[in-house]
């Protein structure tokens, strides 16, 4: 016997019988309790913190009283019958107030404790008697199996209770996960073990066409039943590509993709993830798949696909465009260079030896011939620059960007000298990973732009400046010349663009020059207005 008083009364109060009339079976065994032992009344009592609670009695109208009053409370948690043929001789029962009269004038007294499997006393079987009388041991063993027919009726309202209980909870979670899988944007489908579909929710019976989970379809009919096919949307499944049928044999399945074509639709493109379901003992109770609507990504997948092939075939054939282009700029420039040397050859020839034979009209045709030959011979070394800033290979090393200009400035001297133009170079130029040579020309290109188209009323001023950002360099060639027009700022980066620059034109080929360059560097090359209203052209190199 379990003597722990909490854990017994929370044993009592699990069976819930307290205060609630007894069931019909229960009043007929405290009718044969009676018949039993040869006695006029009998009760179940009930113990619980502080009263004797009679279930149900026979022979007399039952009722609570205090547990220090009652006689089965006295003995009833050692698990023992108790049998007193008289009650009153008995030192232990002799004052109690069922004896004495105040309640009762019990003599015979005997009760069969109600022990639960766990050990647990809840009260007892109680037959007794206003005479002394006998029982018989065939009497007392009756009286102690009705004692368990009693415990057995009571487990069982508790189990039918339990049971209505887990019944309601079960219906109300089957209601919560129907809920669930109808408001879901996921198709849901589960079969039997024998493969029989018997669950679709509201998106399946949608992709679906309507059709819902037909369990009279053989395993073998389900992709014609239900549509099913390959990735292609022409080929149907076979019963073992299904992947239901797949997470039924094989225990899971994940990425299964296959397309869902129902008659007016679209076909659908789902991916499929499911598993086997066994219960605790591992028997199958089938299997269930859960598939998302991969329909647009793959549609989005394809085209990217395509577009990534053209763009591969464009790349491929600007490639080829651009190299022809620059074998083509490197042929034509050097065969027309050469021409061109013996041109400019021929000129200063006649210009030395028919000198005075030539009247004033001669000598301005000579010197205008001269210029165009030097005008094309510039447009040449500008193309041949061009297209090497794009075919030679960009051979990074760590290189500091003052020295770099300055070796720029040295190339540009006579022409800066000339001009009277001042350039300065900050004096905290970075140490960056660039191609010297490449970004050499870049800066040769931008001071002799700037001195270039200088402003005829003021010293030309050009400065060379660096700025750390986060992940890079802005390097910048600011000037106090004519400037560029708001609406040519985009432009001037563009193969021969022509600008009003007051009749200095050039080529249009610097400055494309000089983006090819940034461009081979990861950088990007930009024009804006200097503050005293001449031009900024800024470019940025990656950080060392």
């Amino acid at each position: 016997m379990k003597t722990d008083e909490r854990q017994r009364l929370a044993a009592l109060h699990e069976y819930r019988l307290l205060d609630a009339p007894a069931d019909d079976e229960l009043e007929a065994v405290v009718r044969v309790a009676a018949m039993v032992a040869g006695v006029p009344t009998a009760t179940l009592n009930l113990i619980d913190e502080h009263r004797q609670c009679q279930l149900t009695t026979t022979g007399f109208e039952g009722g609570d009283s205090a547990r220090e009053d009652s006689m089965c409370a006295i003995r009833f948690q050692t698990g023992e019958f108790t049998y007193l043929p008289d009650a009153s001789v008995d030192p232990t029962y002799a004052a109690n107030p069922w004896v004495t009269g105040i309640l009762a004038d019990v003599r015979f007294y005997a009760s069969a404790p109600l022990v639960t499997p766990q050990g647990y006393a809840l009260g007892s079987l109680c037959v007794f008697d206003s005479q002394p009388r006998d029982l018989s041991d065939e009497q007392i063993a009756r009286l102690k199996d009705l004692s368990q027919v009693i415990l057995a009726l009571f487990e069982r309202r508790r189990q039918a209770r339990v049971n209505a209980q887990l019944l309601a909870e079960t219906e109300d979670r089957r209601q919560f996960t129907n809920a669930v899988l109808d408001t879901i944007d996921v198709a849901v489908v589960a079969a039997d073990p024998d493969g029989h579909v018997t669950v679709f929710n509201r998106t399946s019976r949608e992709w679906h066409g309507g059709l819902d989970a037909d369990p009279s379809v053989e395993p073998d009919g389900v992709a014609e039943r239900y549509q099913l096919f390959h990735t292609d949307g022409v080929t149907p499944l076979r019963q073992d590509e299904i992947p239901l049928f797949r997470a039924l044999r094989g225990g899971a399945v994940s990425g299964a993709e296959m397309v869902i074509r129902t008659p007016g639709n679209e076909p659908r493109h789902v991916v499929a993830g499911g598993q086997a379901l066994r219960s605790t003992a591992g028997a199958s109770l089938g299997a269930v798949v859960a598939m998302s609507d991969v329909t647009a990504d793959r549609k989005q997948r394809r085209a990217l696909e395509q577009a990534h092939t053209d763009l591969a075939i464009t790349i491929a054939e600007l490639q080829r465009s651009n190299t022809e282009l620059e074998q083509f700029a490197g042929v034509v420039s050097h065969d027309l260079a050469a021409p061109l040397a013996v041109v400019n050859g021929y000129l200063e020839l006649i210009a030395d030896e028919y000198r005075e034979q030539l009247d004033a009209q001669a000598d301005k045709w000579i010197n205008s011939a001269t210029r165009a030959v030097a005008r094309m011979q510039e447009l040449i070394r500008s193309l041949l620059s061009y297209a090497r800033a794009g075919s030679e290979p960009c051979r990074r090393e760590k290189a500091n960007l003052g020295e770099v200009a300055a070796h720029a400035l040295m190339d540009l001297r006579d022409s800066v000298a000339s001009a009277g133009a001042e350039v300065e170079i900050a004096a905290d130029m970075p140490w960056l990973g660039v191609d010297p040579t490449l970004v050499r020309q870049l800066l040769q290109n931008l001071i002799g732009n700037a001195v270039k188209y200088r402003h005829p009323d003021r010293p030309s001023r050009v400065t060379v400046a660096a700025e750390s950002r986060e992940y890079d360099w802005v390097i910048t060639v600011t000037d106090n010349g004519i400037g560029i027009a708001d609406a040519d700022r985009l432009r001037v980066f563009e193969m021969f663009a022509q600008l009003d620059t007051g009749g200095r034109a050039g080529h249009g080929v610097g400055l494309a020059t000089c983006q090819r360059i940034v461009e081979r560097h990861g950088g990007h090359i930009w024009a804006d207005a200097a503050p005293d209203g001449g031009t900024v052209i800024a470019f940025t190199l990656p950080g060392a």
